[in-house]
């Protein structure tokens, strides 16, 4: 039978350990049970003591005496605390003194645990033995972060910089498939001729929205998306985008109304981010209703928020993959009804625009078929 086997301990080598004592003695007996670990020691006497070799040495774990001449040991952890924050390495506290008023001060100060007089070898390099391992992941995931954000910076600047390049080729293609398709001077087209032009124009134009919400997610994500408010007339903001999309919406025999309201106030917001939202609804609700559909715009206001509400008739979203909306990337299975394209970004967009607004958007089904997706910002105070 094969014996069981032990799991491995971390390995402690080269770690550094901070012991402050005014003993003497306890100093020789720590030195006894760490050394074996392969630990770098470095030893202090007084409160003063430790916190000018803390930044000195730099230890990964203090062993702290209680009470020692000058300042005690809870006054040195609150003043390390206070200096090194979510930094500090972890904080032990020796001492004979182990009641748990004591222990309560301990913690409160910013100590993670205590060790008792007199030692016990094995228990005292236990806890150590935690609590460097813990140290260790901390910094391992400090630095994972790091990378993670460097990784994540560097392909936010990737991103930006294709799709810019990618932008002014393709308007200039879909404004010369706009100009051969709108402007007689190259002469009659015929119809295949056409349909080729329509097609290069429709593929240009879903390209360069693709790249454009590229664009916008990569400003976003590297923390430059800049909120710029101004009193708005949010009518006149609606009536603005519902005429505008009610162009491309006749494409597919379709009607966005907009159901009038007299709103009592000004909105002190970033009026092209908020049309900007506005009109991604409008088109996701025309993307994926049915040809000939209806498409509702309501607003509603209260004391404290303003409401923004788009209806549509198409099939709703399944209620297990409403958590995929609003997120980068993410599509549901409901596809649009006449073949148009999605990066997915969309909603990602309009969900960070109304969050850096201090407002919130969600979407629910309604209870005839259609879904609503709508947008609240605060109230001028």
């Amino acid at each position: 039978m094969n014996s069981p086997v032990e799991p491995q301990k971390p390995d402690l080598q080269g770690r550094k350990v901070l012991i402050v004592d005014d003993d003497r003695l306890n100093h020789r007996i720590l030195t006894r049970i760490l050394k074996p670990e392969g630990l770098i020691i470095e030893q202090g006497y007084s409160g003063e003591d430790a916190l000018a070799l803390y930044d000195t040495f730099s230890p990964d774990l203090v062993l702290l005496d209680v009470i020692m001449p000058g300042i005690s040991g809870f006054e040195t952890c609150r003043t390390l605390k206070a200096r090194h924050g979510d930094n500090l390495a972890p904080i032990i506290f020796i001492t004979a003194k182990a009641e748990s008023e004591d222990v309560v001060e301990g913690l409160a100060a910013g100590g993670v645990d205590y060790l008792p007089k007199p030692f016990r070898g094995r228990e005292a390099m236990a806890r150590l033995r935690i609590h460097l391992q813990n140290r260790m992941l901390h910094e391992e995931q400090k630095k994972l972060v790091a990378q993670l954000s460097s990784a994540n910076s560097a392909k936010n600047k990737l991103l930006g910089m294709v799709a810019h390049d990618l932008r002014n080729p393709l308007a200039t293609v879909r404004g010369l498939a706009e100009f051969l398709r709108d402007d007689g001077q190259v002469g009659k087209l015929t119809a295949d001729q056409m349909d080729l032009v329509e097609n290069i124009y429709s593929v240009s134009q879903s390209m360069l929205e693709m790249v454009n919400e590229l664009l916008d997610t990569s400003v976003i994500e590297s923390g430059e998306l800049k909120i710029n408010p101004k009193p708005v007339n949010l009518v006149e903001l609606l009536e603005r985008s519902v005429t505008l999309n009610n162009i491309n919406a006749a494409k597919k025999g379709s009607r966005i109304r907009l159901k009038a309201i007299d709103l009592a106030a000004l909105l002190f917001v970033d009026g092209p981010k908020i049309k900007q939202v506005v009109d991604n609804l409008i088109t996701n609700a025309i993307k994926f209703s049915a040809p000939n559909s209806s498409v509702m715009v309501e607003v509603s206001q209260s004391a404290v928020d303003c409401t923004v509400s788009v209806l549509d008739n198409g099939p709703g979203i399944p209620e297990d993959e409403m958590h995929k909306l609003f997120k980068d990337f993410s599509q549901t299975s409901v596809a649009p009804t006449a073949g148009e394209k999605s990066t997915g970004l969309g909603l990602a967009i309009c969900r960070k625009i109304i969050e850096a607004h201090g407002g919130t958007i969600h979407a629910t089904n309604r209870p005839g078929g259609g879904c609503t997706f709508m947008f609240s910002v605060p109230q001028p105070a």
